[in-house]
């Protein structure tokens, strides 16, 4: 996994110009609270970081269903 993750950092560092913080931690979900709680999180990221004023307007959001 750590290979993994690696390889596609530096691909997207390349092709977006994107800047990663080293190293990543994983976690299992185990429990299906822990998956919404977890998705509110990531959705919120955009918000937090002051690039979008509500998460729905982070123009890369996913909805429910497009899964």
């Amino acid at each position: 996994m750590k290979a993994v993750v690696a390889k596609w950092k530096e691909y997207s560092r390349r092709q977006l110009g994107i800047v990663w913080q080293r190293g990543f931690f994983d976690h299992r979900l185990r429990k299906a609270e822990s998956l919404d709680e977890k998705v509110h999180y990531i959705r919120m990221n955009p918000v937090r970081q002051g690039l979008v004023a509500r998460a729905e307007e982070w123009p890369w959001i996913w909805e429910a269903g497009q899964e």
